[in-house]
């Protein structure tokens, strides 16, 4: 005989085998088994204490639960489609162990409010996952960037040669760009982090309970305040998935930039063997495959918060079934999130720096151009005819085939008698670097305050 649904009274035939697997739930929910069996907990913790259920109930259910919990964990717990979700599967087996205390446990609560406390318990666990994720990522970034404040690249704007930088100056800014992804992450976590439960259905519950005891028991912060908004709400999952598409977008634009590096015709870096792959058909081949899987599971995240979007834009109050929809790309993004920031971060312990090959690349571009602009300002002409004055050195430069260090004295002071023989020290690239010496700029000792300063937040 089929097993019988928590609300099979109503009903005057089963549901069709079909419709038992297009409306359950249960392979992909099953992940929120052990946070259930926590709120569960809390909420029997509760009952007992307002003298809903007897303190004999309490112990029958927290007996009965421990086994459970035992049966996941290892891998015995026996899951069952007909029974549709994490919730009902929990209950049976709860149920065949205790008997009525088993049963008297969903007193005053539904599936809604339930999964909803689930959901957000399960959420608030990954983002204080992602956070140290992020902080082994931003440790590894800072490992890598410490040992090259002295390194000089091209900065580009236009993906043209702009004015030299340092390598770590280069790699301190993903550290900023993680930096605000996880105060993002923090933030989205204050939201996730209050209770539905005690909303019931959706309109709360005739029982006396005390919402702000479970809420305590499962460490909220507070309680959702609307029992209709609690259960139908999913702004916090979705809040949650555009931090996470901004994460994987700044983690997209470092691959970008470790892809362009590593081809051969730039040669800035080499990525470790043990991040790449080769060719099946050419053997010379070294693919950045690591990178470029970065790129493209952004786009995976990306999809999963429009899916959430779209999911609940035509929804009228309270719950529906359509939110059984959140799990799967929720999931997915906690996950595509939580390898990529692990393989990155392991990734860029595995870069190899070409010194050679950045400076000769920021000698190319007449990088120190505004360098001799900035020199000229100093001397008393007007910005905008320093700029033209240069911008006529630089044509005359490229004319000469050579680098505007290579000009000889005179032949610069055909473009601004202010010119003097102090002139060289302003156009190296170590001069320019050194004269960006203010909080931001690209002055060695500006990029090692830098990185202290990064060092003591990460212990933070």
């Amino acid at each position: 005989m089929q097993d019988k649904q928590g609300w099979s009274g109503r009903f005057g035939e089963p549901v069709a085998e079909l419709v038992q697997r297009y409306t359950a739930s249960v392979e992909f929910d099953r992940r929120l088994a052990l946070f259930d069996i926590r709120g569960s907990l809390a909420h029997a913790q509760m009952l007992a204490a307002c003298g809903i259920i007897s303190a004999q109930d309490l112990s029958d259910i927290r007996r009965g639960m421990a086994q459970i919990e035992n049966e996941i964990i290892i891998g015995d717990f026996v899951w069952l489609t007909e029974l549709e979700d994490v919730h009902l599967n929990i209950e049976k087996r709860l149920i065949a162990l205790i008997g009525d205390a088993g049963k008297r446990l969903h007193t005053g609560r539904s599936r809604n409010d339930q999964v909803a406390t689930d959901v957000r318990l399960y959420l608030r666990h990954a983002i204080d996952e992602l956070l140290d994720l992020i902080k082994s990522l931003q440790t590894a970034l800072v490992d890598l960037a410490a040992h090259h404040t002295h390194t000089i690249m091209p900065g580009f704007t236009h993906l043209q040669v702009a004015q030299p930088v340092s390598v770590a100056h280069h790699l301190m800014a993903y550290f900023e760009m993680l930096k605000r992804d996880a105060e993002r992450l923090a933030d989205v976590r204050r939201r996730v982090n209050r209770l539905p439960l005690g909303a019931a259905a959706l309109a709360g519950t005739s029982f006396p309970i005390k919402r702000e005891m479970v809420a305590e028991l499962l460490d909220f912060d507070g309680v959702c305040e609307n029992s209709l908004d609690a259960v139908s709400d999913r702004d916090f999952a979705i809040e949650f998935g555009a931090a996470a598409a901004l994460i994987m977008m700044h983690l997209s634009r470092l691959s970008e930039e470790l892809i362009l590096w590593m081809n051969p015709r730039i040669g800035f870096i080499d990525i470790a063997d043990r991040f790449c792959t080769g060719s099946s058909i050419m053997p010379q081949k070294k693919n950045p495959d690591v990178p470029e899987l970065v790129r493209g599971k952004t786009g995976r995240v990306n999809g999963n918060l429009v899916a959430l979007l779209t999911l609940m834009k035509g929804q009228p109050l309270a719950y529906n079934k359509d939110n059984q929809e959140d799990k799967e790309p929720l999931f997915d993004t906690v996950d595509t999130l939580s390898a990529t920031l692990r393989v990155c971060a392991a990734m860029m312990g595995g870069i190899t720096v070409k010194p050679d090959a950045m400076r000769n690349a920021a000698l190319q571009g007449y990088a120190t151009a505004t360098d001799l602009a900035d020199y000229l300002v100093k001397k008393g002409l007007p910005f905008r005819d320093a700029h033209e004055a240069v911008a006529l050195a630089v044509r005359y430069a490229e004319q000469r085939g050579c680098d505007l260090s290579d000009l000889g004295l005179d032949e610069l002071k055909q473009f601004s008698d202010r010119i003097a023989d102090d002139i060289y020290g302003v156009l190296t690239l170590e001069g320019s670097l050194a004269s960006r010496n203010h909080t931001g700029g690209t002055a060695p000792q500006q990029v090692e305050a830098a990185i202290a300063r990064a060092r003591k937040y990460l212990l933070g």
